[in-house]
């Protein structure tokens, strides 16, 4: 029992070492670029309100998610598979299996981001709906959106969404090493578009999700909080009818709009349960 607790703390520690230097150099790098392209001038991110909330849903966050993520993998394979030894285990996952692992790792890993983009798309909008909106409006209660706010995430919105849609994409085949190629996109990527930007890049507003199209969605529903609800490839929000984008206007309010709403990490955790 030792053993395994200690197995434990030494992975939730090579998680938190790979997420310090992947942090600094974020900070770094949007401190910067919102000093001369501040899509709401005001305040630096590290000043931000409730800048210790989101630390540390930044830092746990991605240890809960890991964890899930291994042990959901790992009844995966025994309920679907029957296979149940640590061994097996890793040769099953190794490289993928079936139709999909045939494919190159390039050519898996772009299908791993198309695939589940398309599926968050609708587990997003889904979450906006009125049975799970207690649960993601924690995401949405940042008043002060920067990249930072990316991670702000309530445990079950993560759980049953990303979690979820890794786990289903590596059980249909997908190797777990396509991760080393989209781990770090799309943790450059949700920073990115939550980055207090005013970049709409352009043409490519329509090929990849950028500050301007994420941070509209982050306002209040009448104004576009209802729309753009893709993470990485905004082609979904075109084909649904949720594209939203006016010319020549920023977005420049978020927020949940309650008062009450809890502003600490603990609090934010237990509010969808007190609804």
């Amino acid at each position: 029992m030792f053993t395994e607790f200690l197995s434990v703390i030494e992975v939730a520690g090579q998680t938190m070492l790979k997420i310090i230097p992947v942090t600094i150099a974020l900070g770094v790098v949007f401190a910067v670029l919102s000093h001369w392209s501040a899509c709401n001038p005001g305040q630096a991110w590290w000043r931000k309100r409730e800048i210790l909330t989101d630390v540390l849903y930044w830092f746990l966050i991605p240890v809960l998610a890991r964890f899930v993520r291994i042990g959901l993998m790992v009844m995966g394979a025994a309920y679907l598979y029957g296979i149940h030894t640590g061994d097996a285990l890793m040769q099953f996952y190794d490289d993928g299996f079936g139709p999909l692992a045939s494919m190159p790792l390039w050519a898996q890993a772009l299908f791993f981001l198309v695939v589940s983009d398309f599926l968050l798309y609708w587990v997003h909008r889904w979450y906006h709906g009125a049975a799970m909106w207690k649960y993601h409006a924690v995401h949405h209660s940042s008043e002060d959106l920067d990249w930072i706010s990316a991670a702000r995430f309530h445990p079950v919105n993560i759980l049953l969404g990303t979690v979820l849609v890794d786990v289903a994409l590596l059980l249909a085949g997908i190797s777990p090493n396509v991760m080393l190629w989209v781990g770090p996109f799309t943790t450059a990527s949700s920073a990115f578009v939550h980055a207090n930007l005013n970049w709409t890049l352009g043409p490519f507003k329509y090929v990849m999700a950028g500050p301007v199209f994420h941070r509209w969605h982050h306002t209040a529903a009448d104004r576009g909080g209802d729309k753009n609800f893709a993470g990485t490839f905004p082609i979904w929000d075109v084909l649904f009818g949720t594209f939203y984008m006016p010319p020549n206007e920023l977005p420049d309010a978020y927020g949940v709009g309650d008062k009450e709403f809890p502003h600490s990490f603990g609090g934010q955790l237990i509010y969808p349960f007190r609804q």
